[in-house]
């Protein structure tokens, strides 16, 4: 009965959004309550009795752009780190915590923020909050637990980025597409850095980082708000405030000053890659929305126009996509694609800067315009649904937009964003001189040391029959 109930709640969004954005209706908006606490700790909450659930985020404005100097992968070795042992916690205790009372915990690390998440039945929320409190106060940063979350990081790194066939494609794309800021060390990290941590290096980031006015707590779901009120004063209210600067990157990425062009190579590489960025603005630009649709509008489903162009007509891409990975401090535009057999880097390249250029010469349709809009606000619906959702939603907001409040907004933004609107972002930024440009190839076509041969005509060369040797 309850699966068949959420069935037609999905359903039901599926019809209702598009309905939404087409006739320009207000989306209903979230209404919380916000309240700071003398140690800095931000709360945030939204009163939702339609389920007995609660759930609870902790953002901490940390995340891999933090990571101190040749020690990328900090950010992301403390999100493994606060599941094990606290003063009060053994290891791992936050699952018996969740789990074993039928809800569910996880984390994530971004860029910009490391985040924790709780959904529990909403007469659990007391536990869950000494909890959260307990490993932001009690954490145990020792030896073994540094030594056993540093190996399982390590490892994620060989499943993720060295096992893949193109997992150093998109690494490398990160990589080569920053010049100064720290963007340019992926979340991931990388062996050697840390391999070269100490256990000094350790506490000091949990230190400076995890600390109360560092920290947003969203409470969404069934709950009593004095109770809440009452239950995070005493809690999390005792913690007292670190007489430490809390600092913040200062570098600025500068503006591209004409195309650059890289070649990587991956042993394990069936067909070639080709990654194409552009240098734009942060999430909190007035582009924002624009970039976005620009984002949908090329690669969202089978109709996207990369799809259409790259793969189904032309049949130069074995697949194809655009991310506007638009994050706190600048962000990115990413054009990429796998070559299909028997074709070459070249010709894919030569396909996507077609797609951007139509762009810019011609404003998209209104309908097409309308279908994007309709992918965008069906989505952000249906997140909406869950109280986990709206969690999110609230603390991406309040941390990285630094006003809760624009969860309320940034739908109406989408909604407003016109033809001409996307027109006008593909022009200013995706042009010639912000371009970035990699070539992802297979590390037999690697040109032997003192060879001269370029990789791209060596990969034209061993195209026959359909394949590349």
């Amino acid at each position: 009965m309850r699966k068949r109930f959420l069935f037609w709640i999905v359903a039901l969004l599926l019809m209702v959004a598009p309905a939404l954005v087409a006739s320009g209706q207000t989306i209903p908006k979230l209404s919380f309550r916000e309240r700071t606490l003398a140690n800095g700790l931000h709360v945030i909450s939204v009163l939702d009795k339609s389920s007995p659930t609660v759930a609870i985020n902790v953002w901490y404005h940390v995340g891999s752009k933090d990571d101190p100097n040749q020690r990328s992968g900090f950010a992301h070795l403390f999100e493994h780190i606060m599941f094990k042992s606290t003063k009060n916690m053994k290891a791992e205790m936050m699952d018996r915590l969740t789990e074993d009372v039928g809800g569910q915990n996880n984390a994530f690390t971004a860029d910009d923020v490391t985040v924790y998440w709780e959904v529990v039945p909403s007469h659990y929320l007391e536990t869950l909050l000494w909890a959260e409190a307990d490993r932001l106060a009690g954490l145990t940063v020792d030896e073994e637990n540094f030594h056993s979350e540093r190996a399982v990081v390590q490892e994620e790194y060989r499943q993720s980025v060295l096992a893949p066939p193109y997992g150093k494609f998109f690494y490398a794309l990160q990589t080569k597409s920053f010049t100064t800021h720290p963007y340019k060390r992926p979340t991931i990290g990388s062996i050697e850095d840390l391999d070269a941590a100490t256990i000094e290096n350790v506490r000091k980031f949990h230190e400076t980082y995890y600390r109360p006015d560092n920290a947003t707590l969203v409470v969404v779901g069934d709950f009593d708000p004095r109770q809440l009120d009452a239950w995070v004063d005493k809690y999390f209210g005792s913690i007292p405030k670190p007489n430490l600067p809390l600092p913040r990157v200062q570098a600025t990425e500068p503006p591209r000053a004409g195309e650059k062009r890289f070649t990587e190579y991956g042993g394990n590489v069936p067909l070639p890659g080709v990654g194409i960025t552009y240098l734009v603005p942060s999430e909190k630009s007035e582009d924002a929305p624009a970039l976005t649709m620009l984002d949908v509008l090329l690669s969202q489903g089978r109709s996207s126009r990369l799809y259409q162009s790259l793969v189904y007509q032309q049949q130069v891409a074995q697949s194809a996509n655009a991310n506007a990975d638009l994050k706190e401090d600048v962000g990115l535009f990413e054009l990429t694609a796998i070559v299909a057999a028997g074709k070459k880097p070249e010709d894919v390249e030569t396909a996507l800067r077609a797609e951007v250029k139509k762009l810019q010469d011609a404003p998209v349709s209104a309908g097409e315009l309308e279908k994007a809009k309709n992918q965008v606000i069906t989505f952000e619906l249906r997140q909406r649904e869950t109280n986990n959702g709206k969690a999110q939603s609230l603390g991406d907001a309040a941390v990285l937009l630094g006003d809760a409040n624009r969860a309320n907004t940034e739908l109406a933004r989408l909604q407003a964003v016109t033809a001409a609107d996307v027109q006008r972002v593909a022009k200013k930024y995706l042009t010639d001189e912000n371009r970035y440009i990699l070539y992802y190839l297979p590390e037999t076509l690697k040109p032997a040391s003192g060879s001269s041969q370029a990789p791209a005509l060596k990969l034209l060369n061993q195209v026959k029959g359909g394949a590349v040797r």
